[in-house]
């Protein structure tokens, strides 16, 4: 009885500490330490800490600074827990083929945040360059003024900023800068630039009406994301139901793991439920992104 205690109980040790390692290793790659070390900084009576903490912080934030951006290789430490506790291998290979898949998700995430946050750029552009218009300023110089005050366009703004300050063809600048991602809305200004030029109409008042019109885009965008917020929670969710499954039928005393990665029925559910769980989250994805571009 007590020798099969003991082998009984060494599954749990064995979960147990790798669950323990997988969150180590996640707290120290995701940074989720930060509030805790700063409250401890401001809380800190002066009288300094031990320096084996010290090492232990130092040593973390070149880990933080190595390993930021490079949020892909989280799915290492994760298939090393799976593979674990199912004592396979078939993890580790599936961790290092989701590695490429997620750096690509990643990287386009970036590109989309930092494309709308040129847009917003954008629009804070043509609020500063109808500030200083109506301040009293030249356009040229108005422009220079609010490109150096955004700085939204990167070098593109140091093409804009050439003409304007020599005396270019300016809206020919705009135009070729608003082919960037991002930066849509500088057609509109090179528009504005080119009636005023031309017919001697206010600038100052077309800026205004084109700003209002992009925040006016820009409010309605973030009403629809809002909207659809409820659409992506349920797709989350259901993306962690087969892993809740398998969390419960470990917690009830089976073996989901040994099962799935050590049988032929359990590999043959595995893929086929791997394809459907793929299928299912590009199709909902699919449906939501529909959504948004309407």
């Amino acid at each position: 009885m007590t020798g099969g205690t003991a082998s009984a109980g060494v599954p749990e040790a064995v979960h147990a500490a790798a669950l323990c390692a997988a969150t180590a290793v996640w707290l120290v790659l995701a940074g989720h330490g930060r509030p805790l070390r700063r409250a401890r900084a401001l809380l800190s009576d002066g009288s300094g800490q031990p320096r084996a903490r010290e090492r232990w912080w130092r040593a973390r934030s070149r880990w933080e600074e190595r390993l930021r951006g490079r949020g892909e290789w989280l799915c290492l430490p994760a298939a090393s827990v799976l593979a674990l506790l199912g004592q396979s291998v078939l993890p580790l290979i599936a961790g290092a083929v989701a590695v490429p898949v997620m750096r690509r998700w990643l990287r386009k995430r970036k590109r989309r945040k930092d494309q709308e946050a040129r847009a917003d750029g954008v629009v804070d552009l043509c609020g500063a360059l109808v500030g200083e218009l109506r301040a009293g300023h030249e356009p040229g110089q108005a422009l220079l003024v609010a490109i150096r005050g955004t700085d939204v366009m990167g070098e593109s703004g140091v093409r804009v900023s050439a003409a304007a300050r020599f005396g270019g063809d300016v809206p020919k600048a705009l135009v070729q800068a608003a082919g960037e991602p991002g930066l849509d809305g500088l057609a509109g200004v090179a528009a504005c630039w080119r009636v005023a030029v031309g017919s001697g109409a206010g600038l100052a008042a077309g800026l205004a009406r084109l700003e209002s019109a992009l925040r006016a885009e820009r409010r309605q965008r973030d009403e629809l994301r809002a909207q659809l917020a409820g659409a992506w929670s349920t797709v989350a969710v259901l993306a962690l139901l087969p892993v809740l499954g398998m969390g419960l039928g470990a917690a009830l005393g089976a073996d989901p793991l040994k099962v799935l990665l050590h049988s032929t029925a359990g590999l043959v559910c595995l893929v086929t439920g791997g394809l459907l769980e793929v299928s299912g989250l590009l199709w909902a994805a699919r449906i939501v992104r529909a959504g948004e571009a309407v």
